[in-house]
């Protein structure tokens, strides 16, 4: 099987579904990743501001995260960082829609539309417009993933909530996700913060708690085509 994981931004595909991704790559699929923005240039008023490389720096972490993950491909797109809004969506949808062309997944992880990140529910409407079923579409499967500090953090105030309905048990892959989380220090956080490696642990203590194994990612399917 064919996996794609289109995120916003480096780190997002890690801390979404960096377990099942390790996990599908070690059961022999084709795991892809696409990040949408850059990542980083955010954090200045104006994007020119940013100093390159470490935009170049980031995104050399996120090739080594992919690697520690199994993943056998990485694209990285380089679209304003928290600025997606001031992109007409067609144009993130094209990119999307390129991608599915290129990489012909069955299965397709991205984000929940209702998380707190403006970045995130375009990318989510983006990938949803993108992948509309028709006769001899290969995606055959949407998942939606949800983001630590971004998701939670929105407190259910941005309709939809997330409301997860599948949960792939990664308790053999818990490790992996945190080492390929370690790839990112410029996004890790001490604990208490929910991207800290004792926080990311509980969570998935916590989603295995619900499914009954000691460790899950949780995923809400938007749809399965049998």
């Amino acid at each position: 099987m064919r996996v794609l994981v289109v995120a916003a931004h480096p780190d997002d595909e890690v801390l979404g579904c960096g377990g099942t991704m390790a996990r599908l790559a070690h059961e022999g699929h084709e795991v892809f990743i696409s990040l949408l923005a850059e990542g980083m240039t955010s954090r200045f008023d104006k994007r020119e501001e940013a100093d390159p490389s470490q935009v170049d720096g980031l995104h050399e972490r996120s090739r080594q995260a992919a690697r520690l993950i199994g993943a056998k491909d990485l694209s990285l797109h380089g679209l304003p960082d928290n600025r997606l809004d001031s992109m007409p969506l067609l144009d993130v949808v094209k990119i999307v829609e390129r991608r599915v062309q290129e990489v012909s997944p069955e299965r397709i992880y991205t984000h929940h539309g209702g998380d707190l990140n403006i970045d995130h529910g375009i990318v989510h409407r983006a990938v949803l417009t993108a992948t509309r079923p028709g006769h001899g579409f290969p995606v055959r499967e949407v998942y939606l993933f949800e983001v630590p500090s971004s998701t939670e953090w929105a407190f259910q105030q941005f309709a939809p909530p997330f409301q997860p309905n599948v949960f792939v048990n990664i308790v053999s892959y818990v490790e992996q996700k945190i080492d390929a989380m370690a790839c990112y220090e410029s996004e890790s956080r001490a604990f208490p913060h929910p991207r800290s490696p004792e926080a990311l642990r509980a969570i998935a203590q916590r989603w295995g708690s619900v499914a009954g194994c000691a460790a899950a990612e949780p995923f809400q399917l938007v749809r399965s085509i049998v």
